[in-house]
């Protein structure tokens, strides 16, 4: 239950900042390093506070960079920066039989904000005061919890978020006109989701089956009645068995249930070469959430994400133009595993008065999200796909057509009509010739006679 600061009408004075500690407040006792934070019961925590220098009020971390930045007076503090850093990890099977692991308590936590004195039910890591904004992270107890060992800071701007999202609306297929419109995100939170990272060499002994591809011809008769030929692919199969190695390194699985899990997978891959060693100071300005899923539940599903690939190297081992596999059978060596924190900006945006949800990723501004659809659109590209088809069927099967044999014309025998004897053609008898013919007595022949 959320509750608001012992005196609501005047926490902070006039002119102070809204991320400045109240007056004669015991918000910022500060211990070695400039930090503050303490456990003032079991079920009450100040959570740590990151004071500026010069003003006192809420530094925040900016992203894409290595700095606390105070949002009222501008000054800012550096975050400590390993660019060669090796992140520790667990030792898996230690870890379990540990009698001292953590309990893995995920309930929630009443968490006191150090500037206003409110009171806020929350089982987050870090979230902002619901009064006063103020960034509220809460120490971590290693009884109850596992603690990250690495996070990836934000690499984007709340401004350069919005942007990622607005080319994301814009570029949609089947997408109504208007969502080309949507500029800006109704609201936009910047959150750390936490995942685990697991290593393990494998070793994987298989039996199977080898498939090799052959052709035989085949003769058939075609829909016009003609017998042709084609030849038919046959596969000829051989035993296979063997054993595979790999060594699987960092592979991610979501380590809360607060958002899907498939949507989180989609904004893969993340650069883990960027993290840095876990500091509260990444998370001041930020949500931040707590695992619910456990190491050992989460190893299941990483293992989960291994097998397709696994059994990749197995076809690939066994050769061939196919593969079957009939055993797969895989052993996991030194196996560890760590928590990472993963930044994320989790936008809605309003379309026609409904909200969609899209995902960010932090870093490389990759894009993952709701969104609506066009059915004019849709019903129009379905049309156009079955004319298309129709159109080269058509064409496939007049191509196909034999060509008809060329017929003879037919005989048109007509009647010609008698001529009068003035009127007819002159025939070798009736034809004067300019030279006629002499027979050997040198008279004319009786033909020529007229």
């Amino acid at each position: 239950m959320t509750q608001p600061p012992p005196e609501p009408g005047a926490p902070v004075p006039d002119g102070s900042p809204p991320g400045a500690p109240a007056p004669g407040s015991p918000a910022y006792p500060k211990p070695p390093g400039g930090h503050s934070g303490e456990s003032t019961s079991e079920s009450h925590r100040v959570g740590t506070t990151f004071p500026c220098a010069a003003c006192g009020a809420q530094v925040r971390f900016t992203p894409g960079t290595s700095e606390l930045t105070c949002p009222y007076c501008g000054a800012r503090q550096a975050v400590p920066v390993d660019e060669h850093v090796v992140l520790e990890e667990h030792d898996y099977v230690a870890w379990r039989e540990s009698p001292h692991k953590p309990t893995g308590v995920v309930a929630q936590h009443v968490l006191v904000c150090a500037r206003c004195g409110a009171s806020v039910d929350s089982a987050d890591l870090a979230l902002l005061c619901p009064f006063c904004s103020a960034p509220i992270i809460a120490e971590i107890d290693p009884h109850e919890q596992v603690i990250p060992e690495g996070v990836v800071p934000f690499g984007l701007t709340k401004t350069q978020a919005v942007e990622s999202m607005r080319t994301w609306t814009s570029s949609r297929w089947f997408a109504p006109g208007g969502l080309k419109k949507v500029s800006t995100a109704e609201k936009i939170n910047g959150t750390y989701v936490p995942h685990w990272t697991y290593d393990a060499d494998t070793a994987t002994r298989y039996a199977g089956m080898r498939g090799e591809f052959y052709y035989v011809s085949e003769s058939y008769t075609d829909a016009q009645g003609r017998q042709q030929t084609r030849m038919v692919q046959r596969t000829r199969w051989w035993p296979a068995s063997g054993q595979v190695l790999r060594f699987f390194d960092d592979v991610l699985v979501p380590a809360s249930t607060q958002l899907p899990s498939d949507t989180l997978q989609k904004l893969e891959p993340w650069t883990l070469q960027r993290a840095q060693p876990f500091r509260a100071d990444y998370l001041s300005g930020f949500q931040a959430l707590r695992y619910n899923v456990q190491p050992e539940n989460g190893l299941t599903i990483a293992q989960g994400r291994m097998r397709p690939i696994i059994e990749g190297d197995c076809r690939a081992d066994i050769g061939g133009d196919v593969q079957q596999l009939t055993s797969v059978s895989t052993s996991y060596a030194d196996i560890t595993f760590k928590l990472m924190l993963l930044p994320l900006w989790v936008a809605s945006y309003l379309y026609a008065g409904k909200p969609y949800t899209v995902y960010v990723n932090a870093f490389d501004g990759h894009v993952v999200g709701e969104r609506p659809y066009s059915i004019p659109k849709i019903v129009a590209a379905v049309i156009a796909t079955v004319v298309l088809l129709a159109a080269v069927a058509f064409g496939y099967q007049y191509l196909d057509r034999p060509s008809s044999p060329t017929s003879p014309s037919p005989q048109v025998t007509r009647a010609t009509p008698a001529l009068p004897t003035s009127a007819r053609p002159l025939t070798p008898s009736s034809v004067p010739s300019a030279n006629p013919p002499l027979d050997p007595s040198g008279s004319l022949p009786p033909t020529w006679v007229r």
